[in-house]
């Protein structure tokens, strides 16, 4: 009887309208909106209506694994999107990553590459190949054929020799090597005469500074600004400006979804307000937290932790500032920026930081409350909690707080 339900559900979606079923699909969980989408007829109009950040959330969630088929559907943008979130740790671009996602997008075959070349940026191709491949020879090149030979592993086409740096990556980047030679000779071309200038690092900030405007288009800040939300304030000193101009400071869509993940003083104050500016605001807050952990969007319940901090840290000041009064608290959000209401939080747990750092313990629960203390974000050790789990979270209100000064007090007495 179930699968006959589910069976007439999804003949019913197949049947409705483009936007009807990007409706319906925002109501459903990961693994069955995955499957409705590669089962329907327009699957790749459909997948392709999907925000990139959407579409890259999709894929996190139902795993990699799971993903081959939505990943043969991707549009060009939200393949570049997953290139951007997933290549870069800070300011550093990882080579490995690069290798591994060319794999995945090369099963798509000679159709996918060609349409992925015609979005990358050409600075982007540099660095990546000048990282795997050794080039001589080229147009114009005077030696003969048995000295542009001799030191090289292989030619596609006679005019420039190449040397693989990684044995390991060999095969993939000669087969994507090959492929750029029939789809777009010219371009390969360029990028052979550019890999033997040897520019690597310049490339590299170049590829970054592009990669910073394409996010910062769909409400990602730069590097520099988003690491700026960890600024440390003094809790005794905090004052309430009440200056927040009328509109946000980035715009947007959201990479996790935001949704009240329990029944706390911040999803109250965000009903009561009930502002899509202010939500639009909360979003650009977690993306600059996403940008400024960076390894964070490499696992889903990475990015939830993430969400979960930048809630804590709200949720934490707001009931300092307000003695948890929603009135005020809603007040306090419409005229106070996020991003200080976040360091107030931040910085009342950092002040269980530095107490942590005093204390040394044998003990094994007190010895995990210190270490996730001690941690370069501070984790609040769930071993705390009435349930007792031996495991860490994020800091949600001020009771976590309070819990664990008071442990620390007695820790240090």
């Amino acid at each position: 009887m179930k699968q006959d339900t589910l069976q007439k559900s999804a003949e019913a979606f197949h049947s409705l309208p483009l936007a009807e079923k990007r409706s319906y699909l925002r109501q459903r969980g990961a693994k069955e909106k995955l499957n409705l989408i590669i089962s329907d007829s327009e699957g790749k109009r459909l997948t392709a209506s999907l925000e990139p950040q959407e579409f890259f959330w999709l894929m996190k969630e139902v795993g990699e694994n799971d993903a081959v088929e939505l990943l043969q559907l991707a549009s060009a943008e939200q393949c570049v999107f997953i290139l951007d979130m997933e290549l870069w740790e800070g300011w550093t671009f990882s080579q490995e990553r690069a290798c591994h996602w060319l794999a995945h997008f090369m099963e798509g075959g000679e159709p996918r590459i060609h349409e992925l070349l015609k979005h990358l940026d050409f600075e982007f191709l540099q660095l990546f190949l000048s990282r795997e491949l050794v080039v001589g020879g080229g147009i114009g090149d005077q030696s003969n054929d048995e000295e542009r030979l001799a030191d090289y592993d292989h030619t596609f086409d006679g005019v420039f020799m190449l040397t693989f740096k990684n044995p390991k990556h060999s095969q993939l980047i000669g087969s994507f090597v090959s492929m750029l030679i029939k789809l777009d000779n010219e371009l390969y071309t360029a990028l052979m005469e550019g890999i033997k200038g040897d520019v690597d690092v310049e490339m590299e900030e170049q590829c970054l500074r592009f990669r910073s405007g394409r996010l910062e288009d769909l409400g990602f800040p730069p590097l520099e600004e988003a690491v700026s939300i960890y600024a440390r304030v003094n809790p005794d000193n905090f004052e309430v400006h009440g200056d927040k101009q009328l509109a946000p400071a980035g715009e947007g869509g959201q990479l996790v979804p935001i949704l009240p993940r329990e029944e706390t003083l911040l999803f109250r104050a965000l009903a009561l307000a009930d502002s899509p500016t202010l939500l639009q605001e909360l979003n650009y807050l977690v993306n600059s937290a996403l940008v400024a952990e960076g390894t964070a969007v490499k696992e889903p319940e990475s990015m939830v932790g993430i969400l979960d901090r930048v809630c804590g840290y709200l949720n934490i000041a707001l009931e300092s500032l307000t003695g948890g009064d929603e009135g005020r608290a809603a007040i306090l959000l419409t005229g106070e920026p996020l991003k200080r209401l976040f360091q107030l939080g931040f910085s009342i747990v950092l002040e269980l930081q530095f107490t942590a750092r005093e204390i040394e313990s044998a003990d094994y629960a007190s010895g995990k409350l210190i270490s996730g203390l001690k941690a370069k974000r501070p984790r609040y050790y769930r071993g705390l909690d009435s349930d007792g789990v031996d495991g860490y979270r994020e800091f949600k209100d001020l009771a976590d707080v309070e819990r664990t000064a008071e442990m620390l007090k007695h820790l240090h007495s």
